[in-house]
């Protein structure tokens, strides 16, 4: 079945080529390409129209759109049922559409299905922050996974049910749409080999920036309150009951302190260990410590960016995508 592949890139100068160089090294070639440009500023446009005679590609001009507009947009161009996502910025593997488009083309009943990512990192913080933030195959549940929209597939038919991705969300606008798809069709079909590699924040500053704004997002779109709730309950009310009883009444509660500070960072050093490779002795102890202040300040970035997106919420009221269409003009 022909399949549409399609991304959004906003001055991807530095990091594009790796992304089409992937796509044109795909065992199942996509018979459409996509590319939504949000108005680059840098090469972005100049370095995509050199594969136009390499690929079936096709790049649409939208100054100005959010990621959620461009994919919209990209979609409703594509001439295609079959719907293939990734993003700017991402490398793929060579079987990445073939293993992601089968459960598709081999079972008319199936609408979406999930793909996996991994981090490719080239700095010892980057190693640290993949494992600080990011499950791994092994821990994956099929049934219960939400594909990033840098690895996931379904049709377009689905996409125009579902609403599209929500035009008023700049951030978590994938997850909003794969809710949808899983409430319309039911759980993605898995598909663990469809692997897009992508480089982590390369900066401590950055990894910041895109926690708040991930949390954020959160808040608009009103998800996940009793995880978020947690986090402000561990932070600002056991963290101090604890430290508050081993100053006052006896050392011992430290040992629930540290307990706890053990089982926080336990999966993300597990992860680390297998994940460290070559990286050299230094390396490897400097991504050890990078381990839990990642872990803290993504908390904290997130303790401040959930509350400003249900400020943003409050004041502009917007729809209720548990409820009909996300977007509404999918």
């Amino acid at each position: 079945m022909p399949v549409t592949l399609i991304a959004t890139v906003l001055n991807e100068g530095e990091s594009i080529r790796a992304l089409m160089e992937s796509i044109a090294a795909q065992t199942r070639p996509p018979d459409e390409v996509i590319i939504c440009d949000g108005g680059s500023t840098d090469n972005t446009v100049a370095i995509l129209n050199e594969y136009l005679s390499r690929l079936p590609l096709r790049v649409i001009d939208r100054p100005g759109a959010a990621i959620s507009e461009g994919r919209n947009a990209a979609i409703r161009a594509a001439k295609h049922d079959l719907i293939a996502v990734t993003d700017a910025g991402v490398r793929l593997e060579s079987g990445w559409l073939a293993s992601l488009v089968a459960p598709l083309e081999n079972n008319p009943a199936a609408n979406a299905v999930a793909g996996f990512f991994q981090s490719d990192p080239k700095t010892a913080f980057e190693v640290a922050l993949g494992a600080a933030t990011l499950p791994e195959l092994r821990e994956i549940n099929p049934v219960t996974f939400l594909p990033s929209s840098r690895s996931v597939a379904f049709r377009k038919s689905a996409w125009a049910a579902a609403g599209g991705y929500p035009a008023w969300l700049d951030f978590c606008e994938d997850l909003i749409l794969d809710f949808r798809l899983k409430d319309l069709h039911g759980p993605f079909a898995f598909a663990p080999d469809a692997i897009a590699h992508f480089r982590p924040r390369q900066t401590f500053g950055a990894f910041a920036r895109q926690y708040y704004h991930y949390a954020r997002g959160d808040g608009k779109a009103g998800l996940f309150f009793k995880r978020h709730l947690i986090r402000y309950l561990a932070y600002f009310v056991a963290l101090p009951l604890v430290s508050g009883a081993a100053a006052l009444i006896s050392p011992a509660w430290l040992l629930a302190l540290a307990a706890g500070g053990a089982i926080i960072v336990a999966l993300p050093y597990r992860r680390l260990i297998r994940q460290w490779g070559d990286l050299s002795p230094g390396g490897k102890w400097a991504a050890a410590l990078w381990v839990p202040i990642i872990r803290v300040g993504g908390d904290l970035a997130k303790m401040i960016g959930y509350p400003a997106g249900v400020a943003w919420r409050a004041r502009h009221h917007p729809p209720d995508w548990r409820g009909g269409h996300v977007e509404g003009k999918a």
